[in-house]
């Protein structure tokens, strides 16, 4: 692990995090802005450097339902990875947020081409897949789940 890195580049080797961070640029979003909607194209994702995301889900009739709360380090979108590249969530930022922004189809083909690479992100993406999954239905059963 490199030093100063944690969250998902802290979950990659130190040569595959440099490799993944050569495709990335800088972005910021406003408090309050919508990054993606559910269903949408997954064309790039990000890490967040700060801020704050909320990930979302659409819930017919009523309000959409805050499922997890994103911060520093933290992997925002994993649909861009598994076709057919659309959000299974939505996401909004809750506080002003910078983060490095990737361009999937340009990580997806360096993975193809180097499959170490392609296996290190695709762990570690699994890994949040498995992490966002408990934490929506945890967040779900909370929420609309039968009470105690």
């Amino acid at each position: 692990m490199t030093a100063g890195r944690h969250g998902f580049l802290g979950a990659l080797a130190p040569g595959h995090g440099d490799r993944l961070l050569a495709f990335a640029q800088d972005v910021s979003f406003p408090a309050g802005t919508r990054i993606f909607e559910e269903d949408g194209v997954a064309d790039r994702f990000w890490i967040v450097r700060s801020g704050l995301v909320a990930l979302d889900v659409h819930v017919p009739g009523r309000r959409a339902a805050v499922v997890e709360t994103l911060g520093e380090g933290d992997l925002l979108g994993w649909s861009w990875l598994f076709e057919p590249y659309h959000w299974q969530l939505g996401a909004l930022t809750r506080a002003a947020v910078s983060a490095s922004e990737f361009d999937a189809q340009r990580v997806r083909a360096a993975c193809a081409a180097d499959p170490a690479f392609g296996l290190a992100v695709t762990h570690c993406v699994a890994q949040v897949i498995a992490r966002r999954l408990k934490a929506t239905r945890t967040r779900l059963l909370d929420l609309y789940g039968p009470p105690a």
